[in-house]
């Protein structure tokens, strides 16, 4: 039998103590309330019953609400994925003047929640909106004659087409990332042996960038089945996720509730199993790194205008949102009007100013800081176990921390109302009591992925022989930490904690469901609450005032990570 070395045992234990207190938290706080969240469907008068599951399968209404929201993210997938992939293999195959511009401001319609966007959108292609006023003005609508048409669809292609142009960044870095790794020498041989660009690229190109496709596009299709904010400003209703919001924020925590938790739950980790460790798994390990130098083209004329073209359509469609919310936020008078017949900062200031836009601000900068800072704890102490121990179970324990991309942020807060219901030990903090420690949480809980994926991008780049030769020379493991490996990760830790800090900021799903009173309300429930109780436009403006610093935010932020990593971004992206 083999024999342990002197000492091994007491190396080991402080790994083996960090490990356990991980697997604490993230079975405290994952797995418990995602159990009890599904664990009521099964429970009917006190005894385990099918009875909510044949209530909810024989609901035609319920059962059509579940194929509204498949149809919803098959659609937004979909769209995604037309949109990501040209781009990406313009980005990473081609050489053309603008490129690096386009490559930042592709990532723009990430700095602003979707259902934000939604009520510029509705004011831009509403049924009179801008685009139908323009018509109007120039004679192709005739407004006395026929009701203009609603471009938006005042439904499903509305939200289809709305998240698609918040998500489909997320597809085209996980794209622009597996490109990067697929090796040039089997292009190569595919061209010499006569095939042409695109047959090389049907043929070769996407069959080896499978594995980042499906990670992104699992990632999209799950955010989009379980949004809660667009399909509720866009006024679409008919679909599971805004079912169960409403039942939850009106206390109603029946059996049908969970079991509709647990219908949306499956459907999400199937997903994100089949794209993982299904379909998702590599091609051919030698494909990993290239083997030869490929010699990329530079565009002509031409070509450079069919790029420009390209990434200029999907870019300035994407940025209407944004420019319309920025629009609204600095407009007093906006009424039958292509633009604003008046413009005020009286909005953007009044943001400080009003009791409950300036304490949703200061709630959600204390949830956020405090998450961010637990997740860099935790975070680091899951690579730190991960890459650089020989701890039992550390790869389980990675694949833990990723599982909350495959549990929506909705049935996460449906476990903490579960947690928290009344009469639990819990009580205390739930949503409608005292719920700080429970967002702040569920924030952490929700954006563990982006630190342990961001941390990890800058640990794989140092290698461990560098701290091999400090240890060799007698520096401690801490002083090996602080003075070798921090200084090399550095640029990824802060990639990472701002990614964390700004996506926590404008969390929806946790915001809209775990703050139930004025005083604890974050930036979206806030901007939620302004766009859909009153529907003044005083209200509407202010919601776009609060989206404006949300934006300016996150824009500094995704600038920044997108400097400090590069193509390593879509690594955090990444399931």
């Amino acid at each position: 039998a083999a024999v342990r070395p002197p000492g091994s045992f007491r190396r080991a234990l402080p790994a083996t103590l960090l490990a356990g207190v991980v697997v604490v938290f993230l079975v405290a706080f994952l797995v418990v309330p995602v159990v009890l969240a599904v664990g009521g469907g099964f429970v009917h008068e006190g005894r385990l019953s099918a009875y909510w599951f044949q209530r909810v399968f024989s609901n035609r209404i319920l059962m059509g609400e579940l194929g509204n929201g498949m149809l919803m993210a098959c659609g937004t997938t979909v769209c995604c994925l037309a949109l990501a992939v040209p781009m990406a293999a313009l980005q990473c195959r081609a050489r053309f003047r603008g490129q690096s511009a386009f490559a930042m401001l592709v990532l723009v319609p990430m700095i602003l929640p979707p259902f934000v966007g939604a009520l510029a959108m509705r004011r831009i292609f509403g049924q009179f909106g801008v685009l139908n006023m323009i018509l109007d003005r120039i004679g192709i609508l005739d407004f006395a004659t026929s009701l203009p048409p609603d471009w938006l669809g005042s439904g499903l292609p509305g939200v289809i087409f709305l998240q698609t142009l918040h998500l489909f960044p997320i597809l085209y870095l996980n794209a622009t990332a597996a490109l990067a790794n697929v090796d040039p020498a089997y292009l190569q041989a595919a061209r010499n042996l006569g095939a042409g660009r695109l047959r090389t690229f049907a043929a070769v190109t996407l069959p080896l960038m499978r594995p980042g496709l499906f990670a992104g596009g699992t990632l999209v299709f799950i955010w989009a089945f379980t949004d809660i904010g667009t399909p509720l400003v866009m006024g679409y209703d008919r679909v599971t996720p805004v079912t169960i919001f409403k039942e939850l924020a009106r206390n109603d925590f029946s059996g049908r509730t969970y079991t509709l938790v647990l219908i949306l739950l499956a459907v999400s980790v199937l997903l994100y199993v089949l794209g993982k460790f299904v379909l998702g798994r590599t091609v051919d390990a030698e494909t990993s790194k290239a083997s030869v130098v490929e010699e990329v083209p530079r565009l002509g004329a031409w070509g450079t205008a069919g790029a420009w073209l390209l990434f200029g359509t999907v870019i300035g469609l994407a940025v209407l949102p944004h420019l319309g919310v920025a629009v609204m936020a600095v407009s007093d008078r906006w009424v039958n009007t292509i633009l604003p017949g008046d413009y005020t900062l009286r909005h953007l200031g009044h943001v400080f100013q009003s009791r409950d836009t300036y304490q949703s601000i200061y709630n959600s900068l204390r949830y956020a800081g405090l998450a961010t800072a637990v997740d860099l704890a935790l975070g680091g102490s899951i690579v730190w176990l991960a890459l650089r121990t020989r701890v039992r179970g550390r790869q389980a324990l990675d694949a833990l921390a990723m599982l909350p991309l495959a549990i929506p942020g909705l049935i996460l807060a449906a476990g903490y109302v579960a947690l928290t219901v009344r009469g639990s030990p819990l009580a205390a903090i739930g949503p409608t009591r005292n719920p700080f420690l429970l967002i702040v949480i569920a924030y952490a809980v929700r954006r563990l992925p982006l630190v342990v994926r961001g941390v990890s991008a800058g640990v794989l780049q140092v290698p461990a022989s560098l701290e091999e030769a400090a240890r060799n020379l007698g520096a401690s493991r801490a002083r090996t930490a602080w003075r070798i490996t921090l200084p090399l990760i550095l640029p990824s830790l802060i990639a990472a904690t701002v990614l964390t800090f700004s996506f926590a900021i404008l969390e929806v799903s946790d915001s809209l469901i775990l703050a139930q009173v004025q005083s604890d309300y974050p930036i979206t429930k806030q901007i939620y609450t302004l766009a859909a109780s009153t529907g003044s436009p005083d209200a509407i403006n202010m919601a776009a005032a609060l989206g404006v610093y949300g934006m300016l935010l996150l824009g500094a932020t995704l600038a920044l990570a997108s400097i400090l990593l590069g193509k390593r971004l879509g690594a955090v992206f990444r399931a």
